[in-house]
Order: structure tokens, then C-alpha cells, then sequence
């Protein structure tokens, strides 16, 4: 347990302190595992299809109100723990480098729609 939470510490250290580095070395990675992960419950854009909303009303949709209440390092923590039954843990599937690049993908399409 303790060797997973520091290879996820890691993993986002190395993002926050190299944010260029990780996400050139992430951008096309992380877009291929949220296409593969993310994509069919949060929709290409960060925004959830209607037929998503009325399963999981309490799905996010990755805008500006978003951004203002998560964290990349908060995202990724979701993304390695899940979210209650509504969204499964992605811990088993990717590593804390893959949860890291993916968390930031995740608040760049969050930033992307804020700006004009």
C-alpha cells in the first residue's frame, strides 16, 4: 500500500514539477487512455451525453466549475480510489505516471472550454 501511494506521489510530483516535460511525454498518452478509460461515461469533450446524466446523475462534466473545485492532484486521487459504485478505481489499470497524465488531460479540457 505504501509503495503504491508513493508511486503515486511520485507521479504527480513529476508533474507538477516538470509540467512541460510530463505533459509533452503524456499529451498523446494520456488523450489515448481517456479515449480508453473516460471517454464513454465523460464524452470526448469532458461533456456526458444525456443518456450518461440520467444513469449517473451525479457524473462530472469538465468545465470551468470543475476546474474551481479540483485539483489535478484531487482528480487523480478519483481516478486511482474511484468514486463510490458510480465509477470504478483505475488503480489495477494504469500506473501513478499513466493516473498523473490522464488527471491533467482531464483539467486541461476543463480549461480549454473556459477560454473564449
Amino acid at each position: 500500500m505504501k509503495t503504491k501511494f508513493l508511486m503515486l506521489c511520485a507521479g504527480l510530483l513529476a508533474v507538477v514539477a516538470f509540467p512541460q516535460r510530463a505533459s509533452a511525454q503524456g499529451a498523446g498518452d494520456a488523450k489515448t487512455l481517456y479515449d480508453a478509460n473516460c471517454k464513454k461515461c465523460h464524452g470526448v469533450r469532458g461533456v456526458p451525453a444525456k443518456a450518461m446524466k440520467t444513469k449517473f446523475e451525479k457524473i462530472a462534466a469538465f468545465d470551468s466549475a470543475f476546474v474551481g473545485k479540483h485539483s489535478v492532484d484531487s482528480i487523480a486521487k478519483v481516478l486511482a480510489k474511484g468514486k463510490g459504485e458510480d465509477m470504478k478505481s483505475f488503480k489495477d489499470k494504469m500506473t501513478p505516471a499513466q493516473l498523473a497524465a490522464v488527471a491533467q488531460y482531464v483539467h486541461d479540457l476543463a480549461l480549454k472550454k473556459a477560454e473564449p
